[in-house]
């Protein structure tokens, strides 16, 4: 019986659906699949019954490869090894030729001799000795991808000013585009320290809370959509 479950992939920390066969899984467990840079593992989020699987289509969903053995557990660890000692190498050169750039994340490829080299800086930098030194070290494909201070702030992680961790890092697998009007129709005080993320950049949650009524203040009623602040007083709550 092939049923559905959703999986944090290691690598990019997305949150994806994914099919399973014969194999006996729970929340916790991981799995190996297949992705960009090859076999990887993910961990299990959930798993849901057959009677999801006529309404997501489950035939167009991909394949767990199989449930990670202590084999694929220990080669995820040396992995992890391997690329945290490039990373410091890496920094190192970095430091070394005064390269005006910062180093976000490692990752290595399993199905090639490849690496990716994520870093960030505030424009155009000349990294072809610093690309040589690496490839002399590793003896492996170089690629050096600049990534924006949304995606770094996805990739390294953080607590926000809600005392959660970061959305982006938690679950959100697209960084949509946020604007002030987003911010506007919840009603919110726009005082940037209070809409702002960790990144700098407006709050992700402006935007998918939006979609789902969370704040947005309806025009012609003075209340909340999905909230009561009567309510919330009678139960003990307090104005913040």
């Amino acid at each position: 019986m092939v049923k559905l479950i959703t999986v944090q992939v290691t690598s990019t920390r997305d949150v994806l659906h994914f099919k399973i066969g014969d194999s006996e899984v729970a929340s916790g467990d991981y799995v190996v699949v297949r992705s960009m840079i090859g076999e990887e593992l993910g961990r299990v989020i959930k798993t849901f019954g057959s009677s999801f699987n006529d309404l997501l289509k489950i035939d167009r969903i991909p394949e767990v490869l199989r449930k990670a053995n202590e084999r694929d557990l220990e080669g995820y660890e040396r992995k992890l090894q391997e690329e945290k000692r490039a990373y410091d190498f890496c920094l190192e050169k970095i430091n070394e030729r005064e390269v005006p750039i910062k180093l976000i994340r490692v990752i290595f490829y399993t199905n090639e001799r490849k690496a990716i080299f994520y870093f960030s800086s505030e424009g155009r930098i000349d990294f072809r000795d610093l690309v040589k030194d690496l490839a002399r070290r590793l003896k492996m494909r170089i690629e050096m991808r600049q990534i924006g201070i949304r995606d770094e702030a996805k990739m390294i992680g953080g607590i926000g000013i809600c005392g959660r961790q970061l959305c982006c890092k938690l679950f959100l697998n697209n960084i949509e585009p946020i604007t002030l009007q987003m911010a506007k129709r919840q009603n919110l005080n726009m005082n940037p320290l209070k809409i702002s993320g960790q990144c700098g950049r407006l709050m992700c949650c402006l935007s998918y809370e939006e979609d789902h009524g969370g704040r947005v203040l309806i025009e012609d009623q003075d209340e909340l959509v999905g909230y009561n602040e009567e309510e919330d007083m009678d139960q003990g709550g307090t104005r913040s």
